[in-house]
């Protein structure tokens, strides 16, 4: 059995450093901070063990001392080999806040037994609650139930071998599993049988879950937080309109304006994307799949084309899908000289990283830390940037406080839903959003500390539009 630690992280003297940042950052965060006070005197959470699996970021410090702050005990990791923020870890484990498994640079197999070490508690005890970004905590428990129903029946552990070699986070999951199961039969059922719910972060992660949902493999209840507006519109269209530009600066230093950028996606992350560009002065296309966004596009001035018509023009090339082999190795070689090629959607598949790697004769050579330039045999190079993962964290800090305070609140209000909610039958194994009053009172929850002041409708108002004049403003279905 992989042994239980209490933390790993990188360099535990960043810690002061890390504390005075989360400081900063609890100044930009209302929405958390406000939450902390609410709920202050009754601790909704109490009791709660919560295991986490997000960006080990200052923001998420904030937040996972919020989620301390109302009773509940944590362990933490990273949900990106390259998203910690090492002051931000050291910074909660003097404090002792949670225990945290995560460093920025850690490899695949160090990615998995920090995942797993987020399940490990004391005295045998279970994970109550999961918080979850991209879903690959769920996935772990998951594929840890399926392979312990298997090798109790047949002796059959997980084989590494039956999954494409380019899906390197899979193989190492699966050769995990097989060291382990075979010491502890009947781990990951316990939990699963124990544990209450999991409240998802992002857009892939929910579509992952939902999928499961639709084949009835989902195990227990999910609270989908991305689709809150305040989490999609914001951390999507607004923290990447703010991370991308700054990802590609201090990874780069290009001058953006007058460049030729192809935004790949317009969904929300693309929309923000595509404006950062554009405010930044470049010539911005746009690729798409779903003609709706695709409208949206041309109405906002960008052009619509293909990655293939696009490819040998550009200078700058950002994915943001969600799906996989976005921009292959064979459009890589088609690129001008130094071209950069980057990432912002949650998994590291939209990139061919494996084409790349495998390209006969291609060299590849490390600038600094996250920036590899790839030399293909004629001699031009295109730059990858966080090795095709997200280029925001893994090339800068990610989204700005006050915009992961949105997120965050969701978070802590999806987490309160489903403690308080335990035992109800309110939720069953199924993903569900959160209720539209809640989203609204995020909302709200950011709004003093701009300056903001809400129009309060009178009665004979409310009544015109039949709502209640408290709220909800919008029905389920109104498109932010």
């Amino acid at each position: 059995m992989v042994e239980r630690h209490d933390s790993k992280i990188k360099d535990i003297s960043l810690a002061d450093w890390g504390r005075k940042e989360i400081e900063l950052a609890e100044v930009e965060m209302p929405g958390l901070i406000s939450i902390r006070k609410e709920y202050k005197e009754s601790k909704p959470l109490k009791g709660a063990r919560i295991s986490g699996s997000l960006h080990m970021t200052i923001q998420t410090a904030v937040l996972i001392e919020t989620l301390r702050e109302l009773g509940a005990e944590v362990r933490w990791c990273s949900c990106n080999i390259f998203s910690t923020q090492d002051h931000a870890a050291a910074a909660i484990v003097q404090a002792k806040t949670a225990s945290v498994f995560a460093w920025k640079g850690e490899n695949l197999d160090d990615y998995w037994w920090c995942t797993y070490q987020t399940l490990l508690w004391d005295n045998n005890e279970t994970t109550d609650l999961i918080v979850d970004d991209g879903a690959d905590l769920t996935l772990m428990i998951h594929l840890g139930v399926q392979s312990e129903i298997e090798y109790e029946k047949t002796g059959k552990l997980p084989d590494p071998s039956s999954v494409h070699q380019s899906e390197k986070d899979m193989i190492s999951l699966l050769k995990f599993l097989r060291e382990i199961i075979p010491k502890n039969k009947n781990f990951f059922r316990s939990i699963a049988d124990k544990l209450t719910g999991v409240s998802e972060e992002t857009t892939t992660g929910v579509g992952r879950l939902e999928r499961m949902a639709e084949k009835k493999e989902l195990l227990f209840s999910v609270i989908n937080v991305n689709d809150c507006v305040t989490k999609a519109k914001f951390d999507n269209v607004y923290g990447c309109r703010h991370s991308l530009p700054d990802g590609l600066m201090r990874a780069t230093d290009v001058m953006i304006a007058g460049k030729k950028v192809v935004i790949c996606g317009y969904g929300d992350v693309g929309k923000g994307c595509a404006q950062a560009m554009r405010g930044c002065g470049a010539r911005v296309y746009v690729t798409e799949v779903d003609p709706i966004c695709a409208l949206q596009a041309c109405m906002e001035g960008y052009h619509v084309v293909t990655v293939d018509k696009a490819v040998a023009d550009a200078d700058i090339f950002v994915t943001a899908t969600g799906n996989k082999g976005i921009i292959t190795a064979k459009h890589m070689e088609r690129m001008k000289n130094n071209a950069i090629v980057c990432n912002i959607g949650h998994f590291d598949n939209e990139i061919d990283m494996a084409g790349l790697e495998n390209y006969p004769g291609i060299t590849c050579v490390n600038i600094k830390e996250t920036v590899d330039r790839w030399i293909f045999p004629d001699g031009h190079g295109v730059i990858v940037l966080a090795q095709g993962r997200l280029v925001n964290l893994g090339c800068a800090t990610g989204h700005p406080s006050f915009v992961m305070s949105n997120s965050f609140s969701n978070q802590v209000l999806a987490q309160i839903e489903l403690w308080t909610s335990r035992g109800t039958g309110k939720y069953g194994k199924n993903v569900y959003n959160l209720p539209k009053y809640l989203d609204e009172k995020v909302a709200k929850l950011h709004l003093e500390s701009l300056g903001a002041e809400l129009t309060i409708l009178s009665d004979e108002q409310a009544d015109y539009y039949g709502i209640n004049k408290e709220g909800p403003f919008k029905k389920p279905t109104y498109k932010y």
